[in-house]
């Protein structure tokens, strides 16, 4: 078993800060999972994943002076810059449902996945490295953070979707982040007669889970956007660097993948006979799209965009 080498970790700058995001996140998971049985979140929480996401970003712009290009060159870097997604997205999360429950669902994927780029990656992979000649573009930042940015939001909102799932357990679940909803208003007596005056309207009154539903459909509807973003950009920067839109490597091909299967969950929203939680399923079935084509791929050295590991 590999051992860990004290001094190495604490004269890297780079790599102590990632170490303090990963203790700033593990102190606030005690802290969320003991708030659950309470409606508000906890603030100490909310807090520490803040300084977390501080030492995240101090982190990421560290590495890319002391490298020269953006910290995206590597596994670990690419970790790092995943977690920083996961802690921003999460805090603008709370800040529409300050939920304990929302924050029990989101931090343990931040605490993976910081200890998995602090304490699973052999040392070679967290060195920072050049980067290859197709790499040397200004298509680099771009490409690269909005891929990252949309991987955190789908995970997190997929996340959200799984919380559906768990809190609305034998309560009958109304979608209200579609076109199918029944909308924010509701006619008193009868929610099945033709309204007829502004008067008869109430507001409608949402169920802790309907909320956390809308708020999934709203994170993942904004990390679709962004994958779609991503791929086009990709594509673009592909036939500078290589002379082809589009090469079916197997990052590109799960990516697309991702987007069908996010794709097909947009649409059931739409849908009036997928209402309740089949499109919750979707998304789910998504979130392990996703984990392959970032995590599976890169692990299993193979493509373009592969950072390697074990081949």
């Amino acid at each position: 078993m590999r051992t860990m080498n004290l001094d190495a970790y604490l004269s890297d700058p780079v790599i102590l800060l990632g170490l303090l995001a990963f203790l700033f996140i593990l102190l606030s998971l005690p802290i969320t999972f003991w708030k659950v049985s309470d409606k508000a979140s906890s603030p100490i929480s909310r807090f520490l994943i803040s300084l977390a996401n501080f030492a995240l970003a101090s982190q990421l712009i560290f590495r890319w002076f002391q490298s020269g290009h953006f910290p995206i060159s590597n596994l670990y870097e690419s970790l790092c810059f995943l977690t920083w997604g996961f802690t921003l997205i999460q805090l603008l999360i709370e800040r529409v449902i300050p939920s304990a429950f929302v924050q029990a669902i989101l931090t343990p994927i931040s605490l993976i996945s910081i200890a998995f780029a602090s304490f699973v990656l052999p040392d070679e992979l967290k060195a920072a490295s050049p980067l290859v000649p197709a790499l040397r573009s200004s298509w680099l930042v771009m490409h690269v953070s909005v891929i990252m940015c949309s991987y955190a939001a789908l995970i997190l909102g997929s996340l959200l979707s799984l919380a559906v799932l768990i809190s609305s357990k034998g309560q009958e679940l109304q979608l209200r982040g579609s076109s199918m909803g029944v909308g924010d208003f509701r006619e008193k007596g009868s929610r099945n007669k033709l309204i007829g005056n502004l008067e008869d309207l109430t507001p409608v009154a949402f169920s802790s889970s309907e909320k956390i539903d809308n708020l999934s459909y709203r994170t993942i509807s904004f990390g679709f956007l962004l994958l779609t973003f991503g791929l086009i950009s990709g594509a673009v920067w592909a036939n500078e660097a290589w002379g082809s839109w589009w090469s079916w490597d197997p990052k590109e091909t799960w990516a697309f993948i991702s987007w069908l299967v996010y794709a097909a969950y947009l649409h059931t929203r739409l849908s009036r006979g997928w209402q309740g939680r089949r499109p919750a399923l979707i998304s789910i079935v998504g979130l392990f799209v996703i984990l392959i084509c970032y995590i599976g791929v890169n692990l299993l050295g193979i493509g373009l965009h592969s950072y390697g590991w074990f081949l």
